[in-house]
This record gives structure tokens, C-alpha cells and sequence, in this order.
């Protein structure tokens, strides 16, 4: 049961929006993965936010998984949120929503299920300052939109807790 959900989740959150980025890529819609303009992000977003209402909706099992379940409700909250920026014309960091909603899931792991990961934490803190300093080295975001993206990140694994913690 649990690698069927595993085939899902690869299928609908990796391999699906990967072909879409390179079909998205090959027509024009999108002419850099790095440097996107707030409308080439709109459509990739919302494919984003309809791929995990699908894994959510349709598949029969991951409620079986509560901390997975509400992380995915997380990253559908995060990319709902992202999409609704775009149409004010703010740019957040969606690698930052990333790395930052891990971090915060990873810290309400160590804290659901009594297990010693912090050093997985320390290693996420790590990710969390890595991605930042390369957004900024590669001039694709400002402090402004990265605070965002991590703020984003965050509170939509916190805000979720209280359903499984």
C-alpha cells in the first residue's frame, strides 16, 4: 500500500511537472527555469496546487499517513498562496516555501513521533541558508520575496500541527 502512495506522490510531484516544464519550455511559454517573470510562474503554480488536490483528493490511502496527509495540505495551502501572489505581481521564492515547509515538518516529526533527528534538523537549517544564499547570489530573488517564500513555508506546516501533533 505504502509504494503505491510512493508511485503517486513520485508521479505527481516530480515526474508529471517535469514533462509539463519541458513541454512548457519547448513551446516558448517558459524561457528560463531560473529567471521566470511572474506570468510564465502562474500556470506551472496552479498545476502545482491542482497535482497535490489530486494526490490528496484521489488517493485512497494517504489519510492512513497523518503527518504526510497534512504536509501535503501544507505545500497545497503554500502553492494556493503563491498563485494568489502572482496576480499582485510578487514574486515569492518557491524554493524557499520548499526547503523552509521540509524544515518545519521535519521539526513536527521530531516532535509527533519522539524520534532524535536533530542533526536531520541541523542538516535542513543548513539547506534553509544554502538555498537563501544562492537565490540571492543568482539575483532571482530580494531579501523581501526569500522572507516570504520561508514565512509561506513555514506557517502552512504550522498552522497544520494542531490536526496532527
Amino acid at each position: 500500500m505504502s509504494l503505491v502512495l510512493l508511485i503517486q506522490v513520485i508521479i505527481l510531484t516530480m515526474l508529471l511537472p517535469l514533462s509539463i516544464y519541458y513541454l512548457l519550455k519547448a513551446t516558448g511559454y517558459i524561457k528560463s527555469f531560473t529567471e521566470a517573470t511572474i506570468n510564465e510562474r502562474k500556470f506551472p503554480i496552479l498545476l502545482q496546487a491542482l497535482f497535490l488536490f489530486i494526490l490528496l483528493k484521489f488517493s485512497g490511502f494517504i489519510e492512513d499517513l497523518p503527518a504526510i496527509y497534512y504536509f501535503m495540505i501544507g505545500g497545497l495551502i503554500s502553492s494556493t498562496i503563491a498563485f494568489m501572489l502572482t496576480f499582485i505581481n510578487f514574486k515569492v521564492s518557491l524554493h524557499m516555501i520548499g526547503v523552509c515547509s521540509l524544515l518545519a515538518f521535519t521539526v513536527s516529526l521530531y516532535v509527533y513521533l519522539n524520534v532524535a533527528i536533530l542533526p536531520l534538523i541541523a542538516l535542513f537549517l543548513l539547506f534553509v541558508g544554502s538555498v537563501a544564499s544562492s537565490r540571492l547570489y543568482m539575483k532571482s530573488h530580494d531579501y523581501i520575496e526569500l522572507f516570504t517564500g520561508s514565512m509561506i513555508g513555514i506557517l502552512s506546516q504550522i498552522i497544520l500541527w494542531q490536526f496532527y501533533l
